[in-house]
């Protein structure tokens, strides 16, 4: 089986970086990069020293609900590409373990499918998840701080014709 890593939406982004509301309806702030593990979840690469960014309130989810956790996460400041959508670990994942775990098609955590999985076991992890019928997505999150890093899908089959999702930003 394959897996996709996938950033954030670029519509949601970009809407961030015009200083629209984050999650809980506050402007992001604007700081500038030491170079110190400010990971961008659009390019998901590492924010360069000297470079600005946004630290936010993200909610990776499209309705409120229980299970719809909201925490901090970094942007660039000024428009970045959004990444490729890979089967190669992002570079922002450079931790020596993430939490990975899997969520229902009704974006609720699939109890039994989270755990700290070392870096280089992600994608196996995922995989391993995928096998099951519950598990519609699968999250990566600091294994420290539990802030969300990106989202593990399956690959969309060919001539899908599908609209990617858009999620809202609060």
């Amino acid at each position: 089986m394959t897996i996709q890593f996938k950033a954030l939406p670029t519509e949601n982004v970009r809407a961030l970086q015009r200083g629209g509301p984050d999650a809980y309806g506050h402007t992001p702030e604007r700081r500038i990069s030491d170079g110190d593990g400010m990971p961008c979840r659009h390019c998901l690469k590492n924010i360069a020293a000297g470079d600005a960014y946004l630290t936010l309130a993200y909610r990776p989810f499209p309705n409120l609900q229980p299970y719809a956790e909201t925490g901090p996460i970094f942007l660039h400041a000024e428009e970045c590409e959004r990444a490729a959508e890979i089967q190669a670990l992002p570079e922002i994942l450079e931790s020596p373990d993430y939490i990975v775990r899997g969520y229902g098609r009704d974006d609720r955590i699939v109890y039994g499918s989270g755990g700290v999985i070392p870096t280089e076991a992600i994608a196996k992890r995922a995989e391993t998840l995928f096998e099951r019928d519950d598990i519609a997505y699968v999250h990566v999150r600091s294994a420290r701080n539990n802030c969300y890093q990106c989202r593990i899908e399956r690959p969309e089959p060919k001539n899908a014709g599908r609209n990617p999702v858009v999620l809202p930003s609060h």
